[in-house]
């Protein structure tokens, strides 16, 4: 037009304008509004009124806030509306709420465009009190009946968690608003209210209603958040294919979510192998799903793909995977995790924090976990839980409890899990009174009711010092059926005090509660042979063979120049063995001279005296040590772990070979960590 020698009008302008608003196209925008400057038709109110909505609409609302402001002529219905809609839909709900306030004092009247706009952003910030007034201009206005209203008057209610009111404006429509019931879907799934998110979905897909993109996800959590019939969620899944929904990314986004929570792994990797693009949620859901279905391993290699992909992780994707390294205790890999989220940029954030604190405790590297507890802006019930029993559990009984005495001093409420730390780390230091204390405490102070993991620690304590009596009358207090913990606990007591009597009671137990675990056979042929009675050890084992069980055989894993080595007892796979048997000898031969006598009473007992010694020798645990001695630089730790419990005459062995070549080991059993320092362990020899 311009070209050809025509000038254009206001309404040229507006209409200019009004086409780069829709199109977001602000570069465009930007030059016809210094045109209009030029021109003087800036001075329009129908112009100035496109120029600020494009503004608004290209998200550069401070513009927008400029023009409205400094405007000369007098701002009309569609000004304020334009700048009201404009922080709305910009994240500014407050300031969206004071220009409707400042357009009903100036003496102008709202219509169906504004109180949409206010409604909104009432909802935004869970305003009900000014959501309540609007509503009640509404009322005067005339506007009540308008559907875009009703459903902004609904949609704000369900954000301010009325759902009540909410409810009474949807009956009392005339019609069947598909926007008004979505809203309702999604707020009621939020709200946990999953029975009527699906009732209302029924309704919708009953009456042949549009369902969209933002719905599908919302009713698919309602499978993934609850325990209700799969087949159902299979069927809004075809539903979603029928209608089109199949390519959409966050419709499949929740798919891998649905199926990743309630443990269909397979379905969900399906979903997202077809999915044409895949975002950080996509990976995010399933190495999530990976991870708290207790695969931990694939969870880290997803991780791994993700990176290769490009795709940079989020914060609740690096506290996934930074939970599947603890579950490992892949101290090397938590830590990579570790420096790219700082390297990120991404702020502090409490889920991450917690994770590293766990991560750190369960690796057994309670300095850095310190460092990242101290860092810490914000801590919660989990924060300080996950140092109470990464504490317990690294036997710092002390610090544990010392822990638990600051939290209460912070305001936090201990839980049921708290409690789990508190007590075995009195189990495993021999606090009897604080024990007691602490339990009596669940009852009388937090109303916590003990379960079998917190009877499991107390039992576990009086059956160490061998107060059977206590052991009896505590299993006689609990209010459920004493689980295999329990038991377990029983067993590993009598064992150590030889109470035969006791010790077949538990095993007998344990035989039936868990039919396929070996331990209650070894430990009752092991008791039967500390006490002499051969025959009756050799009907246990006798008994074990001819119900097909096997004991899992003990190994040790340690980590050396990137690489897990692995080893069993008498183990000779590895290419380096000769110089590990080697150095086992040297290990052997130098704690002999500071005092170390093997413990022949953890050797097979058909053996003669020198082979029972070297059956000790080659244990896994000690092949690993060796091979950490010669793998590991000075200076470094040596970290293993056992997949069983430690025999005591390794954990003796180790105290003496920490002291002999000056290193810190940590060795991790079933049960917990042991730091062996200068001839010591963190246990106290009470484990």
């Amino acid at each position: 037009m311009q070209s050809h020698g025509e000038k254009p009008n206001e309404y040229s302008f507006g209409s200019i304008v009004k086409m780069c608003a829709s199109l977001a196209l602000l570069l465009r925008g930007e030059q016809i509004h210094g045109c209009t400057v030029k021109t003087g038709f800036d001075l329009y109110v129908y112009v100035v009124n496109g120029v600020l909505d494009m503004y608004a609409k290209c998200k550069r609302i401070f513009e927008a806030e400029y023009i409205f402001r400094t405007m000369s002529g007098e701002k009309n219905n569609v000004t304020w509306t334009s700048m009201l809609t404009g922080y709305a839909k910009n994240g500014f709900a407050y300031k969206a709420i004071e220009c409707f306030r400042d357009l009903r004092r100036e003496g102008n009247e709202s219509n169906h465009f504004t109180f949409p706009s206010v409604l909104t952003a009432c909802g935004t910030v869970s305003a009900r009190k000014v959501g309540v007034q609007v509503h009640g201009c509404i009322v005067k206005s005339g506007f009540i009946e308008n559907i875009f209203v009703q459903s902004s008057l609904i949609a704000m209610y369900a954000k301010c968690r009325d759902m009540e009111a909410a409810r009474v404006l949807l009956r009392g429509m005339d019609v069947d608003d598909e926007v008004s019931l979505n809203s309702m879907i999604v707020e009621c799934v939020r709200q946990g209210l999953e029975d009527e998110a699906l009732s209302l979905f029924g309704r919708m897909h009953e009456r042949g209603l549009k369902i969209d993109e933002f719905t599908i996800p919302s009713v698919l959590n309602c499978f993934a958040l609850s325990r209700r019939e799969m087949n159902i969620a299979c069927s809004v899944h075809c539903l979603m294919v029928k209608t089109g929904y199949g390519n959409y990314k966050l419709v499949n986004n929740a798919l891998v979510d649905m199926y990743a929570k309630r443990g269909l792994m397979d379905s969900a990797l399906k979903v997202f192998e077809e999915m044409i693009v895949k975002d950080v949620i996509s990976w995010t859901a399933l190495v999530t799903g990976n991870t708290h279905n207790g695969s931990y391993e694939e969870a880290l290699k997803l991780f791994c793909d993700m990176r290769g992909e490009g795709i940079s992780p989020d914060q609740i994707v690096t506290a996934s995977v930074l939970s599947a390294s603890a579950e490992l205790t892949l101290l090397e890999f938590g830590k990579q995790v570790h420096g790219n989220y700082i390297k990120s940029g991404f702020p502090s954030s409490l889920s991450v924090d917690n994770s590293l604190v766990t991560m750190y405790t369960k690796c057994g590297s309670l300095e850095d976990a310190n460092v990242v507890f101290n860092s810490m802006e914000n801590r919660d019930l989990i924060t300080w839980t996950a140092l109470i029993v990464g504490y317990a559990k690294n036997g710092k009984a002390k610090d544990s409890l010392q822990s638990y005495n600051l939290m209460i001093g912070s305001g936090i409420k201990p839980d049921y899990i708290t409690f789990i730390g508190l007590l075995f780390a009195c189990s495993h230091a021999g606090l009897i009174e604080e024990a007691q204390h602490y339990f009596d405490s669940m009852r009388t102070v937090y109303g916590i009711s003990p379960g079998p993991e917190h009877y499991a620690c107390m039992i576990d304590l009086f059956g160490r010092s061998g107060d059977f009596v206590r052991v009896e009358e505590l299993l006689i207090q609990m209010e459920v059926e004493p689980d295999a913990t329990v038991w377990k606990a029983i067993l590993a007591a009598s064992r150590k005090h030889g109470n035969i009597e006791n010790g077949e009671r538990a095993a007998k137990t344990l035989m039936e509660l868990e039919p396929n675990n070996a331990v209650p056979y070894v430990l009752l042929s092991n008791m039967y042979s500390a006490a002499g009675r051969q025959e009756e050890a050799a009907n246990v084992r006798r008994l074990m063979k001819s119900r097909n069980i096997s004991k899992e055989p003990g190994c040790s894993w340690v980590e050396g120049k990137g690489k897990v080595h692995s080893f069993m007892s008498e183990d000779r796979r590895h290419p380096r063995m000769v110089e590990i048997y080697s150095k086992v000898e040297e290990m052997m031969l130098l704690i002999k001279g500071v005092g170390y006598l093997p413990d022949m009473s953890f050797a097979l007992q058909d053996l003669d005296k020198e082979s029972k010694e070297l059956g000790l020798a080659y244990h896994s645990e000690k092949l690993a040590v060796a091979f950490g001695l010669l793998a590991i630089p000075a200076g470094a730790p040596i970290r293993i772990i056992k997949n069983l419990r430690v025999c005591g005459d390794c954990h003796n062995a180790m105290k003496y070979i920490s002291k002999v070549y000056l290193r810190h080991i940590i060795l991790r059993d079933s049960n917990c960590f042991h730091h062996f320092r200068d001839g010591n362990c963190s246990c106290g020899d009470y484990w």
